[in-house]
């Protein structure tokens, strides 16, 4: 593969989709809030995208620690909180690591054609190019891996780059999954050490994931987007039927409101970049729900078709919490 800078490929990454906010300049990073978001992103209250800025996905993640540890629901690094956190805090905000021609490699495809039908017809709906690829193991944006570099960064085996801290405690993976899901969890950085869900309850007004175990005690929570105006999410007790991963998806215009007239159904190839990323937990509800996401940055932020969407690393490690069986609460 020939080697290329940061700059280079943030320029090549722009996806030629719907829905994709055009590359910016570097963001600026708080130090302080980046080091919060990876304590909370490796305890399992995710902030969403690691990006050191403040935000709506950040508060959400600090209300579901203080939840967990009995402390008032600020929001806020408060006093309480941060005690809270002290035996976490030693952790590293960020790692430099020696890129390897193993993580680099891809495939890639780019651009990704808008329509299913042309969709249809690729091998796979890969990555668009090594950093965003890269971003996606480290639960950040191509922005801030360049704000914590250099644009001057060669992406080539040898280079030495920083990225946020969220490397797993365990890879010991259990031996019964495939081996094509066992890659994706080691690629998207999922510790395979996980809390085992007695139940989830997904909250349509704080767009949140909360897993709960035997002891109704919060063991995890996750930012999600739910429904949208035309699609609400479906109000209700379900159960979560199994999990399809690295899953196809068999778009039928027939199910999609928004859809053109002209479309037709088409059997999209699996990859990150899917419409419902790397893995699908099904639900008791036909046609409804759990995935992943090929825009982790949008989560909360925009709509869905009635399901309940995750960032790919997110609802790989949800994947791993849950069974068939598990009773899935969606509620106002």
């Amino acid at each position: 593969m020939r080697p290329v800078f940061l700059s280079l490929v943030l320029a090549l990454a722009v996806p030629a989709v719907a829905q994709t906010p055009p590359v910016a300049a570097p963001v600026r990073i708080d130090p302080d809030l980046l080091k919060m978001q990876v304590v909370l992103d490796r305890l399992g209250f995710s902030p969403g995208v690691i990006d050191g800025r403040p935000g709506m996905s950040l508060t959400a993640a600090i209300k579901g620690f203080q939840e967990s540890r009995g402390l008032r629901t600020t929001g806020e690094p408060d006093a309480a909180t941060m005690a809270a956190l002290r035996p976490y805090w030693g952790t590293d905000a960020t790692k430099v690591l020696t890129l390897n021609a193993r993580v680099l490699a891809g495939p890639y495809i780019d651009p990704i054609p808008r329509g299913e039908d042309q969709q249809a017809k690729l091998p796979g709906l890969y990555y668009r190019s090594p950093l965003e690829k890269l971003a996606e193991m480290f639960h950040t944006t191509p922005q801030v891996l360049v704000a914590l570099n250099s644009p001057q960064t060669w992406l080539r085996p040898g280079s030495k780059v920083t990225f946020p801290n969220v490397l797993p405690s365990s890879r010991a993976y259990d031996a019964k999954l495939r081996p094509d899901w066992i890659a994706t969890l080691n690629g998207l950085n999922v510790d395979a050490v996980q809390p085992q869900a007695a139940k989830v309850v997904v909250d349509k007004s704080d767009k949140v994931l909360r897993v709960y175990d035997q002891a109704d005690k919060l063991v995890a929570q996750f930012q999600v987007t739910t429904g949208s105006t035309h699609d609400p999410l479906p109000i209700g007790k379900w159960t979560i039927k199994g999990a399809d991963y690295n899953p196809k998806f068999h778009f039928n215009p027939a199910l999609f409101w928004d859809a053109d007239k002209d479309d037709k159904k088409a059997m999209l190839p699996p990859g990150p970049n899917g419409p419902v990323g790397v893995v699908w937990l099904d639900l008791s509800k036909p046609h409804y729900g759990i995935h992943g996401t090929p825009e982790p940055q949008l989560i909360g932020r925009t709509e869905s078709h009635g399901c309940v969407r995750l960032a790919n690393w997110n609802a790989a490690r949800l994947a791993l919490m849950v069974k068939p069986g598990t009773p899935a609460i969606f509620q106002e």
